[in-house]
Parts: C-alpha cells; structure tokens; sequence
C-alpha cells in the first residue's frame, strides 16, 4: 500500500496540512513527488486539484479511512525535490498554504481553466523532410516534374535542407498541403512536428567582448568572485554612486558563474528597466538568458520557464517572480536596486524576494550579491555587522562629477505670485537644455492631472464611493477615477452640493506636461506613468522614442528614477521632493531618499556634465540635503537612530497581523481580539512590543475596512508559530465570520 503525502488547494491556511491519500495500484508507477492530481476533499468528496509532496509505505490513519487518488493531473512532475522544499519553507515563513507557494513557484500556462485544460499548450511546428537519400529524392523529382510538377518542386528543394517548415516549403514552391501528403504516403517525404518557443523580443546581434573594468570595478570583482568560488553560501553588498558601472562587475561575474557551468539570476525592480537590461546582456550573452516577468504573454512565460528548466537557457532576468526560476545548479544570484519596495509582494504569499533569494542560495551554496545606489537600511546594517561582505564604487565610471544639486524653495515661489509646479529656475534651465538640444527628465510621483477637486465655498471634494480616498482628476478624458478599485465617474461644471466654483488641487503628470506646454511652446513632451505606457502595451517604445528622437523633456513617476541610462540627459528636475516624506510609515525617510537620489542620478551620465533642480516647501529638511548631498551614509547614521527609537527594522522584526471586511465593527473587534491574544501570549518574551490596532494608511478600499496589528519582535520559530496559531484561530472562528486576516513579515504599506 502507497500512500501520497498530497497538499490539497481547497484547504484554508487554517486546516492546511499535507493530507494522506491512497495511491491507486494502476498510478503507483507515475504518482511521484511534485505531480499534480485530482483528489476528493471534504464531506462533500468534491474534487479538486493537489499535488504530492512525498510518497510513503505509512500512515497515521487505517487503510479503509483513506480516500484515493482519482486522477493524476502530470505525466511528469512539475516540481522538483527542491522546489518542493521551497514551498514547505514559504508556507511557514510567510503565513500561506502550501498551494499558494507552488502557484508563485509555477508559471500560470502550466494550470488549469475551468474545462480542466491547461492554460497554454505546447507550440508545435508542421516539418517536412526527406524520408530518402537526396539522389533518391532528386530521381523521383525528375520523373514527376510532367505530372506533379507540385511535388517535385518540394522534393527538388528539400534535396538541398536536412529539414524545414511546412509552411516555408509550401509558400516557396507555390504547392498545396495535398502534395505534401501525397509525397508521404509514397514514403518520399516524412511529416512531423517540431516544439518551437514563444519568445518575447531578445536582442541577438554578434557578441561582443565583455566591458573593461577600471581599478576600483576589478578590485570589487576580485573580492565578489573569491567570495563566489569558495563555493558556500554567502551574501554581500554592492552600494555603488548612481553610475559606478556595478552593471560592469555584474557581467563579469555572471560569466565567470557560465563558465563553470552553472546558472545566474538577475533579478531588477520594474519591468521598464527590463529592456534596457535585456539589451545590455544578450550583447555578452546571446541565446543563453531567459527573461521573466509578468507583461510577458502566458505562452511566453510558459516557454522561457521550459528553456530554463530543460538548461536551454542559463542567465535568467527579470523581476520579482523571476527568483523561482526553475534554474539547473544555481551558482549566482544578483538582486540589482535591491532597496525597492516592489521585491515585496504584496499578494498571498506575501513574501520577500530577498528572503527567498537568501534561502536558494543557502540551499545551493552559491553567493547573494544585492547592488544598490541606496541600501536598504537593514541591509547596510547586516553590511556593518558583519552579516553581508561589504563593497563600494565611490565614484562614477566615466570619472565625471556627480550631478551639481539646487535645492529651490517652493514657498519663496509662491511669495512670487509663482502658483505653477515649474520654478522659475528650472524653467531657466529648461529653456538652457533645449537650446543647447540636450534632454530633461521631471519627475513627480502623481498620475492624473489633480490629486483631488475641491469646492472654494463649500469644501466638497469628490470621494470614491468604495475606498476611503479622493477621486483623481485625469485631464486626457476628464474623467475623476480611483487608483486603488477603478471606479471612475465625470466631473461636474460646479460643486453638486453648493454650486460653488471647484477649484483643481495638488499636481500629477498630466497637469506638469500641460504646463510645460504652454511655457514651451511646440515643445515636445513624453510623459511616462501606467496611464501612458497601457496604450502602447509596454515601456520600451517611449522610451525609444525618447532615446531615438532626442525629445528635449520626459515627465514620469518613478519608472523615470532607476536604472535608466540616457547619455544625452544633462538635467533632472524633482518636483514635490517632500511629497512622500510624509506618509506615516517608517520608511517614508528612507523611501524619499532614495528616489530623490536615483533620479538626480540620472543626469550626467554621458560625456557632458550632469545637473539637478529638487523642488520642496521644506528646504531645510534634513533628509533632502542628505538626498541633494548624494550623502548616503549620513542619511544612514541618523535613520539608524530614528529606527532605534521606533523600534522598528533592522533593530528588531516587525510582524503585521491585518484583519479585514465589509463591516468596520465587526472588523475592529477582531483587531482587538487579535491585539488582546498577542499581549498574553508575549508577557514573558522581553523585547516584543504589540501596536494596535490602528487603521491602515486607507481605511476601506473596495467597501473592504482594514485594520492593524503590529509587532515589535524577534521573528524565531517560536514567534511565527504564534502568529500562525492566533491567525488560525480567528480565521476558524464563528464570532469572526466574514473577516479575513492574514500575517505579513515586514509590510510595506
């Protein structure tokens, strides 16, 4: 008797465990570990899909208990030994079923519609070729070029290939599919199949040699690749100026990683930094990367993870999810802007890219290297403990100065009669660059047009009907919409409640373009937000065109800030730098800096030298002289300080238990309840602090009402286990019906 060890999809995070189940004699062959199945669950004997995670002769439950395998869903098994572990591993770090982690593992093409079809097929190509010697071949054609002209056209041509595509053949030779067929009934011909891959675009030209590295490059080189070749597994820190070359020391080691035989990763924050990354790579190396990330098409994604998996391809890029890349002997793994928030998955499972990352490459015994122009604080911190080797590239490659910095004071423009977003010096140096036909880039972390539309009589503003925040006005289609549930809807020519004149309040991009317009002239402008990029399907056009036509000013959000390198952007402007200084989450410091100081790094990074405008009502703000400083460890020495004072990370860990619902109360005392249980069952644990609860930044998104504990703690097994047991508990009972509650390690909202 075999018995699968079966995680079941139907099961809740609360009664989720690995389930025994008989293995029919006529599968006990093909039900291995990591086959999908089809099994009964619950009293209702309900189908629905698992997959095994072990086989064994034993079972804690008498044979005539179990229920057995109805179907297996795999020939083969999807999921290796390893990755098996790794969903083990992220079901009790980050609070998710089992099944939820093999469907962050998997791609989407490999599951299931509703019909019981899997998603996406394999791609199959018609082939011809000959099933006789050429000279065979050859003699046929000749005594068929009277009577089947057709087929001898097609013999005549395939004497000259050892194969080629059906369709290629019959569009050459001008012949029909019937004489193709009627070639292989006289055993002249065979036709078959061929799997091809739907590949997105790659570029592919002749390679070239790898890029030379100056002093300080080869010396960071050096001491990543020993680190690399001791063959354990070992994390360490980049923390390079904004154009440093650490791209440069990324190639090197990644062929060093090929040469050896083994596979690399590289993982980047946002898909528009893809393309520009894309093309970099595959100039050194070819046919050999994969790209994964999530505006490839299902097809797509389905055939890069095949090539992965077969070791077709063995340097992955892409984005978060590209960390599971079912890699043949990981032997690198880069986290490239490794303080960005979009690492963090704010989905089940919520889990955190580095974390996964640190847990493969303890498994492969391979080197986690994270580069950034602006550390994470907690990674510094393990960089100054000892926990990560720690780098650095001070100065930029090209030895040209950082971008000269001017902080311009708001409050003085308005003082001016000045109520625009464009300061009256960086419209200077905006009107500089164009004349001199060099490029500008704006940031402001707003789309639309207006953050919300105001009554000057009343003081009605437009709220969404389903979250708790203002409608944003888009000017393209005057239309006011919200950017957490969609729900959009038109505004009115005066206040509906008074009648009173709405004035238009706080910027975003659409707005910024239209006021340059009207400075500038005939002017073009490209603005780049998810408003823009939706209707040309991806970033890479716009910022082709931006590259290609040299258009003199870009307006963005923050796909404008990192990784971008345009050699011909001698000016960057920061519009309401203090924007997110104040969000109420202790990363807003840490948040502002960063993007302040990845943007003015994108000026100067050609031959001419580089220059900034940061745009602010609080100008004497420690942490935006620090950004316009470009002084890093400044800004670290006194954000450590603040973090010991909240108690927040990398002083201790912080846990989020998040109870939400369609009804505030019965929200808020589940919260409570929540709050209660931790404060007992943590009394004689020193150094745990519980908040909470507390509403979240926005109270209610999509009639959802949301609230919050927070704890302050050491996250060792023992703590996550009561984590899970109190998230169990309110899940499972009857007084919390209709509130959902999840954990999350270190939330980013």
């Amino acid at each position: 008797m075999k018995i699968a060890k079966i995680a079941v999809s139907a099961a809740p995070y609360w009664i989720d465990k690995p389930y025994d189940y008989l293995i029919p004699e006529e599968l006990q062959d093909t039900a291995l570990p990591g086959v999908r199945v089809y099994v009964p669950f619950s009293k209702g004997n309900r189908l629905c899909e698992g997959i095994i995670l072990a086989v064994s002769d034993e079972s804690g439950y008498s044979g005539d208990k179990l229920k057995a395998v109805f179907r297996l869903l795999d020939e083969q098994p999807i999921l290796s030994d390893s990755q098996i572990r790794l969903a083990l591993f992220m079901r009790e770090r980050f609070f998710c079923t089992v099944y939820d982690a093999v469907k962050a593992i998997l791609p989407a093409g490999l599951w299931f519609n509703d019909q019981g079809e899997r998603r996406v097929k394999d791609k199959m190509l018609p082939m011809i070729r000959l099933a006789v010697s050429a000279e065979e071949a050859a003699a046929a054609g000749e005594t068929k070029r009277r009577r089947a002209p057709q087929q001898a056209r097609i013999l005549e041509l395939l004497c000259s290939f050892e194969a080629l595509p059906l369709h290629d053949v019959l569009q050459h030779t001008d012949a029909s599919r019937q004489a193709a067929k009627a070639l292989e009934k006289q055993g002249l011909v065979q036709l078959y199949e061929r799997e091809v891959f739907r590949r997105p675009k790659i570029y592919s030209d002749e390679l070239i040699p790898l890029p030379q590295l100056n002093a300080a490059q080869e010396q960071v080189f050096l001491g990543l690749q020993k680190m690399a070749d001791e063959g354990k597994a070992s994390a360490a820190l980049l923390f390079g100026v904004t154009g440093s070359g650490k791209t440069s020391v990324y190639i090197h080691l990644i062929q060093k990683t090929l040469e050896k035989g083994k596979s690399a990763i590289l993982l980047v924050p946002e898909i528009a930094l893809t393309p520009q990354m894309l093309q970099t790579f595959s100039s050194y190396f070819g046919n050999q990367i994969a790209v994964l990330h999530s505006s490839l098409s299902v097809g797509e994604r389905y055939d890069e993870w095949k090539r992965i998996r077969s070791g077709q391809a063995r340097l992955v890029i892409g984005t978060r999810s590209a960390v599971f890349a079912p890699v043949n002997e990981l032997g690198l793994l880069i986290i490239d802007e490794e303080q960005e928030e979009s690492y963090k998955s704010e989905n089940t499972p919520r889990y955190n890219t580095r974390d996964v990352a640190k847990y493969l490459c303890a498994r492969a015994g391979c080197l986690l290297l994270l580069g950034s122009a602006t550390p994470d604080v907690s990674s510094r911190y393990y960089a100054e403990t000892g926990r990560y080797a720690f780098f650095t590239l001070p100065e930029r490659y090209n030895d040209m100065a950082l971008p000269e910095v001017r902080i311009v004071d708001m409050k003085r423009e308005l003082r001016r009669g000045n109520t625009g977003d464009i300061s009256e010096y960086l419209r200077d140096e905006l009107q500089k660059n164009i004349e001199r036909k060099e490029q500008s880039i704006l940031f402001i972390n707003r789309r639309g047009a207006h953050k919300l539309i105001s009554c000057g009589s009343c003081g009605f503003t437009y709220r969404c009907p389903r979250c708790s925040v203002s409608l944003t006005y888009h000017s393209s289609n005057r239309r006011l919409i919200c950017h957490y549930c969609g729900y959009s809807q038109r505004v009115d020519a005066l206040c509906p409640d008074c009648g009173g004149e709405l004035k238009y309040l706080g910027s975003g991009t659409q707005y910024v373009v239209e006021q340059l317009n009207e400075l500038f002239p005939g002017v073009e402008v490209l603005r780049m937000d998810t408003d823009s990029v939706a209707p040309v399907g991806s970033h890479e056009p716009l910022f082709e065109r931006f590259k290609q036509e040299n258009i003199p000013i870009m307006v963005g959000t923050q796909m404008v800030t990192k990784g971008l390198n345009f050699e011909n952007v001698t000016l960057v402007g920061v519009l309401s730098a203090d924007q997110s200084l104040y969000a109420g989450d202790y990363r807003a410091g840490e948040r502002t800096f960063s993007l302040i100081t990845q943007v003015v790094g994108r000026s100067g990074r050609g031959s001419k030298p580089g220059r900034a405008v940061i745009q602010t009502y609080t100008p004497d703000n420690q942490i935006i002289r620090q950004a316009a400083a470009q002084d890093y460890e400044a800004f670290y020495a006194s954000e450590m300080e603040l973090r010991r004072l909240q108690h927040a990370p990398p002083v201790c860990d912080l846990i989020s238990l998040t109870a939400s619902g369609l009804f505030e109360e019965q929200v808020l005392r589940t919260a409570h309840y929540m709050s209660d249980w931790l404060r007992k069952a943590t009394a004689n644990r020193p150094g745990t602090i519980v908040m909470g609860p507390a509403p979240l930044s926005v109270v209610k998104i999509n009639n959802r009402y949301r609230y919050r504990v927070n704890l302050a703690c050491h996250a060792d097994s023992v703590m996550r286990s009561l984590i899970s047991q109190i998230v169990m508990e309110c899940s499972a009972d009857k007084r919390f019906k209709g509130v959902s509650v999840f954990a999350d390690n270190d939330p980013v909202e």
